[in-house]
C-alpha cells in the first residue's frame, strides 16, 4: 500500500482516488498488486530456511480420504474451465484433485499485469464422476498439482505439454512424444544418508501468457526439512521441448542433520529389461523409459553407461569439473525393439541437462535399483556439487532441460547403438563359460561413416582389478554399415562387480564415445 499512498499525496487528488479505488478492488477480488519474480520467491525461500521446518497437513476430508485409486482417477478437471481458455491464449492450465497418494495441498496463483491472485479450489471446476461425495463442504482444499496445455502437435487441439505433480516432480513432452521419465527440482540423500528426503513444491505462480507467446513461465517455492528453494521454469514447446530452470537453493541448519548427497537436476526413470539384459518370460524384447546415461565431462570426454536392472542397489558416479551435460537417454527409438502397442516405449523422451554456467567440481551420480516390473521407477541420475553452501547462502543453479525425441543430443564422433551380452556358438569349456563374459557393442556416427572396411580401427579396453581382458576386436558390419566391437572378459571373483571402459580408436585418435559398463556380481 505504500506506493499507492505516495501517489495519492504527490499527484492530483483525482488520480490518487483512482489508485485507491483500484487497489481496494484488487484486494477484494483476491488480486495483490505485488508482481512476482525470482527475487521475490528467493526471499520467501530464504525466510523459510531460517525457520524450523513445518510439515504440511495431509489430512483430507473423510469422504475424500476413503476413495480408492480408480475413484480418485474418476475426479477430473472440466476442460471448459481451463485457465486462460476463454481468452484463447496460447497456453491453458488445468488442475489435479487431491486424494489417495496426493494428500498434501499446493497453493497455486496466477500472475498477470494486474498483479497476483490466488486460484481457489472450487467444486464446480471438477467432474466427480460416479463418486457419491458432497465436496461443497470441503472448503478451499488446494490442489495436487497442475498441467499446461499447448498446440504442440496440431493447431486444432491443445496437447498436454508439462505436468507438475507430487513432491518436486515434473515432466514434459516434445512433439510426437509420450510421457516417460520425470525430472525433479531437487534430490536429497537418495543414497548416502539415513533415508531419502523428497523436497516438495508447496506453492506455484503461473504467469499469464500474452497472445502470441511461445513460452510459458512458472515460479515455484520448494520446502523440505533440510532445504528450501526458489525456482523459475521457462517452458519452450517444440520438436524438443526445452525447460530452462533457474534455481536458488538454501540449506537449512538445525536438528534435521547434515545433507550427505545433494542432487541437482535429478532425473528419474525406469529400466526393466533391454538387449543387454533380456527377460526370458516377456514377449517384448525391451522394456524401459531410458536405456543409458550419457555424460559430457568438463574435460571433453563423452561417456555412455547402459542401464541395468540389478539384483541389489547399484551406485556409480563420474567425477568431473564443469560438466557440459548429462542425461538419461532413450536412444533406441524403433518400435520393433519394444513391440508394446500400449506403452509405446519408442516414443518416450530422452532428457538432456545442459548447464548454463560453470558448475564447478563434483560428480554425476547414477543410482539403479532392482525392480520386478515396469510400474516402478528404479533409475535416478543427478549432479552432486563437491561443496554444499553454508546455511543462508544460496546455491544458484541454472540449466536447460531438453525433452528430446528422434533428434537428440549425440557425441560429435560416434556412439553406441546397442550393447548385447552373451555368446554364439562356442566350443569353450563349461568352466570358461562360467567365468567369462562376452559383449557385442555396435557404434555409428560421423567419425566412422567414411572409414573403409579395412581401416585400422581397434578397441581400447580397460578393466578394474576384478577383470581381465581376454580378447577384443572391431570390424565393420556389412549388413548395417556400423562398426561392431566384441570383447571377452574373465571375471576373477563372481561375487564382485567389474568396471569396464572401451572406445574405438583409429590412427591413435579416439573416434567414439567411451562405453563404460558394470558387469554385475552373481
Amino acid at each position: 500500500m505504500q506506493a499507492v499512498f505516495s501517489s495519492f499525496f504527490s499527484r492530483p487528488h483525482r488520480v490518487g482516488l483512482r489508485a485507491v479505488a483500484l487497489c481496494a478492488a484488487l484486494m477484494a477480488s483476491g488480486v495483490h498488486a505485488q508482481m512476482v519474480d525470482l527475487d521475490h520467491i528467493t526471499q520467501l525461500a530464504k525466510q523459510r530456511a531460517a525457520q524450523p521446518y513445518s510439515a504440511a497437513d495431509g489430512r483430507l476430508p473423510p469422504a475424500l480420504a476413503a476413495l480408492n485409486y480408480d475413484q480418485v482417477r474418476d475426479i477430473r478437471w472440466r476442460p471448459d474451465r481451463a485457465l486462460w481458455r476463454a481468452e484463447q491464449l496460447p497456453f491453458e492450465a488445468m488442475f489435479f484433485h487431491l486424494g489417495l497418494y496426493q494428500r498434501e495441498p499446493v497453493l497455486i496463483n496466477e500472475v498477470s499485469p494486474q498483479g497476483t491472485r490466488h486460484i481457489p479450489y472450487r467444486t464446480a471446476d471438477f467432474d466427480y464422476g460416479k463418486n457419491k461425495v458432497q465436496p461443497q463442504s470441503w472448503g478451499d482444499l488446494g490442489f495436487a498439482g497442475f498441467r499446461l496445455h499447448h498446440h504442440l502437435n496440431s493447431p486444432a487441439y491443445k496437447d498436454e505439454l508439462v505436468v507438475f505433480q507430487g513432491a518436486s516432480y515434473f515432466r514434459a513432452l516434445g512433439a510426437g512424444q509420450q510421457y516417460g521419465l520425470s525430472a525433479r527440482g531437487l534430490a536429497i540423500d537418495t543414497v548416502g544418508g539415513k533415508g531419502e528426503e523428497f523436497p516438495r513444491f508447496t506453492e506455484f505462480w503461473l504467469v499469464r501468457p500474452q497472445p502470441g507467446d511461445t513460452q510459458a513461465t512458472v515460479y515455484a517455492l520448494m520446502d523440505s526439512p533440510r532445504a528450501t528453494g526458489a525456482y523459475r521454469f521457462d517452458i519452450q514447446p517444440g520438436a524438443q521441448t526445452v525447460t530452462t530452470v533457474r534455481a536458488r537453493i538454501f540449506v537449512r541448519g538445525g536438528s534435521a542433520g547434515p545433507i550427505k548427497t545433494l542432487g541437482i537436476a535429478p532425473l528419474t526413470s525406469m529400466f526393466l529389461s533391454g538387449e543387454n539384459q533380456p527377460r526370458k518370460d516377456d514377449f517384448r524384447p525391451e522394456v524401459h523409459d531410458s536405456d543409458g546415461l550419457m555424460v559430457a565431462t568438463g574435460e571433453g570426454e563423452w561417456l555412455w553407461r547402459p542401464l541395468q536392472n540389478p539384483r541389489q542397489v547399484l551406485v556409480t558416479s563420474f567425477a568431473t569439473t564443469n560438466p557440459k551435460g548429462f542425461g538419461l537417454m532413450q536412444r533406441d527409438r524403433q518400435w520393433s525393439s519394444y513391440e508394446d502397442v500400449e506403452a509405446r516405449y519408442e516414443r518416450r523422451p530422452s532428457a538432456w541437462v545442459r548447464p548454463l554456467h560453470p558448475w564447478g567440481p563434483g560428480r554425476v551420480e547414477l543410482v539403479q535399483l532392482p525392480t520386478p516390473d515396469e510400474t516402478h521407477d528404479n533409475v535416478v541420475a543427478y549432479w552432486v556439487p563437491q561443496q554444499l553452501p553454508a546455511p543462508g547462502t544460496p546455491l544458484e543453479v541454472s540449466y536447460e532441460l531438453a525433452w528430446q525425441g528422434d533428434e537428440q543430443q549425440r557425441p560429435p564422433s560416434a556412439w553406441a547403438t546397442q550393447s548385447r551380452k552373451g555368446v554364439g556358438y562356442t566350443q569353450q569349456s563349461a568352466e570358461a563359460l562360467r567365468t567369462q563374459v562376452q559383449y557385442v557393442v555396435d557404434f555409428t556416427g560421423p567419425a566412422l561413416h567414411d572409414l573403409k572396411a579395412d581401416a585400422p580401427v581397434k578397441a581400447v579396453v580397460t578393466s578394474d582389478a576384478n577383470g581381465r581382458v581376454l580378447e577384443s576386436g572391431v570390424y565393420r558390419n556389412p549388413a548395417t554399415g556400423q562398426w561392431r566391437m566384441t570383447l571377452r572378459m574373465e571375471r576373477l571373483r563372481k561375487d564382485q562387480p567389474i568396471e569396464l571402459r572401451a572406445f574405438l580408436q583409429h590412427l591413435q585418435h579416439a573416434v567414439s564415445e567411451t562405453w563404460t559398463h558394470v558387469i554385475l556380481p552373481e
